[in-house]
């Protein structure tokens, strides 16, 4: 059994990996830290932090994996900077300080599309986050790069709900890679990478997140 720490477990998919991690046998203990305290569970350590001071001699740090689904849009964050503050520096911050305390596996949603030699904006800053965490030095890297997820979130994203409508009534006649991703299969995936923590670096395409 393993202690894994989950970052974002408030958000889409990481509140089905929260959820699927609590039921798992697998797993001895979650460890989330989050801005907001989590609802109580006998298996679930939530430290309730600020992202920008993360305490790095916690002793909650130390976990067998890590499982990042920490993200957010350039809309929701507010701009550019904020964006990049959470789904690049948040993250190697927490990549950081688990590989310190002797975490060997980590498991992260990315982004289709990702490459740190992309003009676009979003797509650059996925790829310098994977560039970065391939330098750390986990025995084992997943990385996972779905395309537009499917379900509601809590925040209101009408483009996201259109383009959701638009690509689920295309369905089959669009290549797999451009297909409306389940949460719940990324969540699965992220956790099970986590979990088995393969040896060496890996990346999961879109076309391989669908049921």
């Amino acid at each position: 059994m393993k202690r894994v720490l989950l970052a974002g477990a408030t958000g889409l998919v990481g509140q089905a990996t929260l959820q699927r991690a609590l039921a798992s046998t697998a797993v001895n203990e979650v460890v989330a830290p989050t801005r907001r305290p989590l609802p109580a569970h006998p298996k679930l350590l939530n430290p309730v932090v600020d992202f920008d001071a993360l305490p790095g001699d916690a002793a909650w740090w130390q976990v067998d994996a890590v499982a990042c689904a920490l993200g957010t849009t350039i809309r929701d964050a507010g701009s550019r900077e904020a964006f990049r503050r959470v789904d690049h520096d948040y993250c190697l911050a927490i990549a950081h300080h688990a590989h310190a305390h002797g975490a060997q596996a980590f498991a992260l949603v990315s982004a289709l599309g990702a490459d740190p030699a992309s003009r676009v904006f979003y797509s650059r800053t996925k790829g310098e986050v994977e560039q970065a965490l391939g330098r750390i030095g986990f025995g084992s890297l997943t990385l996972l790069r779905p395309g537009l997820l499917g379900g509601r979130r809590t925040q209101h994203r009408a483009g996201e709900r259109w383009a959701q409508r638009l690509l689920g009534a295309l369905g089959p006649a669009l290549p797999r890679r451009y297909r409306v991703v389940p949460p719940a299969r990324v969540a699965a995936v992220l956790l099970d990478a986590a979990l088995e923590a393969r040896p060496g670096h890996h990346v999961v395409p879109s076309e391989q997140l669908l049921d």
